[in-house]
């Protein structure tokens, strides 16, 4: 379980600003089979020792097509590497999985090989946020994997378990909290907007961005850390020094099972449902096996298998799935997610990075 915890900053500092950890680069893993093969650039340390171990030897049975997996470098490094090899007709993987926001980005360049939702049998029990399209209407991506941010307490610190995320404005929680630093990878202005506004889709102006903003500087006083580190916050909720917060709910329903008094709570507005995509790169030539990978990965039972094995959330529709009550919960929820605004963080980023630091950490 420790190593669970320690690795799994690797697999979602690959989706924010993160620094590269030892062992992101990795050297390849190669499954050997017939003469048909594929590249998967996958985030690396626990994350792709678990693909590695229990997901791919699986798929390479089934279709006879040898995996060579690739641990991708941290935040939009593995983008810009793919970029640059696609110019020279080159791809370091084929297929890979992708942040949201570098998805987007990676569209306005083309350089994703569209997906043909003809040859993903499972395509249309997909959920529609885990579809991610060109502006004609072509896949550029499907959801690979995704996982929960939640409201997280200490046990011994609240016997009785937060139902919303106002709790984290409650006058009674000053100096109380631990929250994610940037505004890329806490989706606090979504909470925001989820809890207060009527929902996300009062971000679409600057308007109700800064009404946002001014809404959530409110939780300043309430706020202990703003953390980088995911280790230091969770050494910090399993003690009581900083009893609530926002983090992992995979990791935290892990230490709760360690025995450590902490829970995760789905509110009743909901998680924050991040995500990462599978995309092909525009200078692969394996677009067969790739369209053979995504649509073994899309199966219920492979999505089921991820969700046991590796702490990911299903992507296909709960009644796609044959899972039990507990099986579903330990990684996901029915309560309807939170969805980040992936587009603001491309269209706007610099303005939203320069207002999180004027108004929220600054």
């Amino acid at each position: 379980m420790n190593g669970f915890l320690r690795n799994s900053v690797s697999r979602r500092a690959v989706l924010g600003a993160g620094v590269a950890t030892a062992g992101m680069l990795a050297m390849p893993s190669i499954l050997r089979s017939q003469d048909r093969s594929i590249k998967v650039g996958v985030y690396g340390g626990y994350f792709k020792d678990s693909f590695d171990k229990n997901i791919f030897p699986e798929f390479t049975k089934a279709s006879g097509i040898a995996v060579e997996s690739i641990a991708e470098p941290t935040g939009e490094a593995w983008l810009v590497q793919l970029e640059q090899a696609a110019r020279a007709g080159q791809a370091p993987a084929d297929l890979s999985m992708m942040s949201q926001t570098s998805t987007l980005k990676g569209q306005e360049t083309e350089l994703w090989t569209p997906l043909d939702p003809a040859k993903v049998a499972n395509y249309d029990d997909l959920l529609p946020h885990f579809v991610s399209k060109y502006e004609d209407g072509r896949v550029a991506g499907i959801g690979a994997v995704a996982w929960y941010i939640t409201l997280v307490s200490n046990t011994d610190a609240y016997p009785e378990a937060p139902d919303s995320w106002a709790a984290l404005w409650d006058p009674a929680n000053a100096d109380k909290l631990g929250l994610l630093a940037l505004v890329s990878n806490s989706f606090l202005l979504e909470v925001t907007a989820k809890t207060f506004m009527g929902g996300t889709d009062a971000l679409d102006t600057e308007e109700g961005l800064l009404k946002a903003f001014e809404k959530l500087a409110e939780v300043k006083p309430n706020v202990r850390l703003w953390y980088r580190d995911e280790a230091q916050f969770e050494q910090a909720l399993k003690s009581g020094e900083i009893p609530m917060g926002q983090y992992y709910h995979d990791v935290t329903g892990l230490a709760a099972a360690d025995g450590h008094p902490v829970r995760s709570t789905f509110p009743k507005e909901g998680g924050i449902q991040d995500s990462g995509n599978w995309v092909l790169s525009k200078a692969s030539g394996k677009v067969e096996e790739a369209h053979v990978f995504v649509d073994y990965m899309s199966q219920p039972e492979i999505q089921k298998l991820m969700s046991l094995k590796v702490g990911t959330a299903p992507t296909l529709k709960r009644s796609a799935l044959d899972m039990t009550d507990e099986e579903f919960a330990s990684v996901s929820s029915e309560i309807e997610p939170i969805i980040p605004r992936y587009d603001l963080y491309t269209s706007k980023s610099d303005w939203l990075n320069q207002k999180w630091t004027e108004l929220i950490v600054g």
